[in-house]
Order: C-alpha cells, then structure tokens, then sequence
C-alpha cells in the first residue's frame, strides 16, 4: 500500500511539472528561435541596405561586416558594390529575392532546426523600389542548440530532483498515513498467534480510531468469552479429580469385601466406567492448558526430546514385547521452534496411541526428517491403522478409534497435539504406514539456530 501510495503520489507530482515546465520550455524555444531569426533578418537587412547603396564607404562597411560573420555572408554581383564576398548559389530562394523581392527564411530542418540558419534578402538600390541584389546570412546554429540543451537540461535536471524529493516525501506521507493500519495489522498476527491480549493503538484519522475501537472492542469480549470458557474448563476438570478418586476408593473397597461374583463384576466395570472418566477429566484439563498457551515459541534441539520421551516409553513397551526403533538422519541435531514442554507432550500423545493399537511384539517406529525450514517427525506403527473417514475424525474431541488393546483412551491425545503443534506454527498429519498400520507425522518449524 505504501508503495502505491507514494507511485500515485510522485505520478501526481510528474504530470504536474509536465504540465507547468514543458509548455515553458517550447516558449522558450520558440522565443529563441524568434530572436534569433529577427536578428539575423536585422542583419541581413543592413547589409542589404549597404549593398543597394552601391558607394565605397558602403562597400568597406559591408565588407567588415562579412568578416565580422566569418565568411557566412554571399552577395550577388548584379549589384554596384564590387564587394569581394562569396557568389551565393543560385537557388528558389535567390531567384524569390532577386525577382519578386521577397526575403525567404530556411531553417534546415521541419524539426526545431538544422545546422545552419539561411536568410536571403533583396537588396533594393538606394531611394527606388528597383533590387539590385541580394544578401544571404549563413548562421550556425551551434550557439542555440547549446542554448537548447540549457533550457531542457536545466528543466530535465529540476525535474528529477523535484520528483527525488517528492519521493521521499511521498514515503514520509505514506507511512505516516498507513500507520494506524499497520497497527491493526500487529494485533490481527499476534491475534492469530494465539494472544487474545494484543490490542491496537486508537490513532490516525477518525476511519481508522473507529475501526481500532470496534477491533479493540470485540477482541475484549473474546478474550473474555474463551478465558471463562478455559476457566470452567480447567477448574471443572481439576475439581472432577478429587471426588472420582475417592469414588475410585470406594469401589475398590466394596470389591474387597463382596464374595457375590455378580456383584463383584458389577463392582469391576463400574471401576473401569471410573477410571476412563478419570482419563477423561484429566484429557480435558490438558487440553484446557494446551488452549490457553500463549507463549512464545524458542529453539529447542529435537533430538534430546525424542530420546528423553523412548527411554520413558521404553519400558511399558518392553512388557507388552513391543520395539521402539528410532531411524532416520540424527546427525545434524536438528533444532525446533516449540513452547517449553510442547513437545514433550506431543510425543507422550502419538506414542501412547502407538502402543494402545500394536499388537504385542510388534515395532513402532519413530523417523526426524529434516526437510528444509522444516522437521517432520513420524511414529508408525503396526496397529489396524485408519479408514479415510477415520482420519477425518480423528482430530475431533472425545472420538476414539478401534485399538487392539481396548477402548480406554479419552478421545483428546490427537486434538491436544494438533492445538499444541498449530499454536507452535506447525501440522499434523495422518497417512497409511507402509505394511499397514498408521503414521502420525509432526511438522515443526526448523530453527535456524542447529545445536552442535
């Protein structure tokens, strides 16, 4: 928009001094070219008076004269001056002045002019209409082109300093107009980025205070909105905690001391129903957390997580008989921009769901692929893997898949990676696992900062 702003403004500027400097620049020429000619038909006039009055004084006159032009001065001999001076060639022009006795003027060129300015004139005797002669002016017109060249040059030169200047001022103007919308263009990133703090400045021209008021006005009501929304949320989740834990208690002692097997198993599936809420309540105080993340994201080496996150899964793969094998380039030590504990929580996430669906003594598999300005990391395993209209759901809260291990996840471990990768400026993506099986693939940004 600047850059529009100040192209329409220097154009503005250009057709104005088009309009006022080149009209003056032809009158000049013109001017020039007019001065130029009646001198030299002033010129032309007396010699042809000293010609036409044929006496010596006259003559001698009429000769210093041609020197003073540098020999560009030819007389006809049909006069009675004996001047020794250069016989012009006989042409319309000199038979026009020596029998109708009209001057003529030739400039050379249809264009401003030629190099050499020609006036004929006839010279008539001195008292009587009768010509006698005639006198032709050769003039260079080197002095006007020169002259020329000053009276454009100088005009040309002001222009392209008048349009630098009003360039720069142009910019000046431009960016003290776009301002506020720049400012209304901060907060709409930091907006998106996940601030619903960030407000816009009330500045510029009344449009603009308007805009920023309403923008300002309902970002606050949104940001009260979903803060409440969070708030009931995490304080719903944390304080479902307490009471299903001693409900949890509870049944377990009840189970202690009936000897009926009905009601024991009654007992047991109603202690399962408990600790799948309990799963629940705590999948949703994540995910409230994960939405209420604002902070920035920082480079943090990628490696050092994906080891630290398989020597903590490791072990409750290796009862099940269950291998996880890290492959692909982990020489680099590639590093990310993630929030603190994002990334952690990501892979707790993806490889949970990994072991909840493969089958004992199977692989699950991680991969880093460094692929530019960006780092996937993918888990796959051997599970039954997913349908398309599965994998359009699977990001949806409380859906929960067909494992082979039971149904006792909560539904959120994927939303709560997607929002934790989307607030980090990356993706998640779900494809068929070669053999079978899924792959979880996350896409994080690269830093550009590689630990060594």
């Amino acid at each position: 928009m600047i850059r529009q702003l100040v192209r329409s403004y220097v154009l503005l500027v250009a057709v104005a001094i088009a309009l006022f400097t080149v009209p003056v620049a032809f009158t000049l020429t013109d001017q020039l070219r007019g001065d130029t000619k009646s001198a030299v038909l002033r010129e032309a006039d007396a010699m042809a008076l000293l010609l036409g009055d044929g006496r010596a004084a006259s003559c001698q006159a009429l000769e210093e004269m041609a020197k003073a032009y540098e020999d560009e001065i030819q007389v006809t001999r049909t006069a009675s001056c004996p001047a020794d001076l250069p016989r012009p060639a006989a042409d319309a022009a000199l038979t026009k002045a020596l029998e109708k006795g009209e001057p003529t003027t030739d400039w050379g060129s249809s264009f401003i002019w030629g190099p050499d300015l020609v006036v004929t004139v006839p010279a008539r005797a001195t008292g009587t209409d009768r010509v006698v002669g005639a006198v032709r002016v050769v003039y260079s017109t080197d002095e006007m082109t020169d002259r020329l060249w000053q009276i454009w040059g100088f005009r040309a030169i002001l222009a392209v300093l008048v349009l630098g200047v009003a360039a720069l001022l142009g910019v000046g103007v431009a960016r003290r107009l776009t301002r506020p919308l720049r400012q209304l263009n901060d907060m709409a990133s930091k907006f998106s980025d996940g601030d619903l703090t960030a407000r816009s400045p009330v500045t510029g021209p009344p449009e603009t205070q308007t805009l920023a008021r309403t923008l300002n006005q309902g970002a606050e009501r949104l940001d009260t909105l979903i803060a409440a929304q969070r708030i009931f949320v995490a304080d719903a989740s944390h304080q479902l905690r307490t009471p299903l834990t001693a409900l949890r208690l509870s049944l377990d002692n009840i189970a202690d001391g009936v000897n009926d097997e009905f009601v024991r198993e009654d007992v047991e599936q109603a202690t399962a129903e408990v600790v799948r809420m309990s799963r629940l309540v705590n999948g949703l105080l994540v995910l409230a957390r994960a939405e209420a993340k604002v902070s920035a994201a920082e480079p943090l080496p990628l490696m050092d997580s994906v080891w630290e996150r398989l020597a903590v899964w490791r072990p409750a793969a290796d009862e099940r008989g269950v291998t996880i094998a890290l492959r692909g380039s982990t020489d680099g030590r590639p590093s990310v921009l993630a929030s603190p504990g994002a990334l952690d929580q990501m892979l707790d996430n993806v490889l949970s769901n990994a072991l909840e669906v493969s089958p004992d003594g199977g692989t699950i598999t991680v991969r880093v692929e460094p692929r530019g300005d960006v780092v996937g990391v993918s888990v796959l395993d051997e599970g039954p893997g997913m349908s398309d209209a599965e994998k359009s759901r699977a990001f949806d809260r409380f859906w929960r898949g067909q494992g082979l291990t039971g149904k006792s996840g909560s539904g959120l471990g994927l939303a709560v990676v997607r929002q934790l990768a989307t607030d980090d400026g990356g993706t998640v993506a779900l494809t068929d696992a070669p053999g079978g099986g899924l792959c979880v693939t996350i896409t994080l940004r690269a830093s550009p900062r590689a630990d060594r």
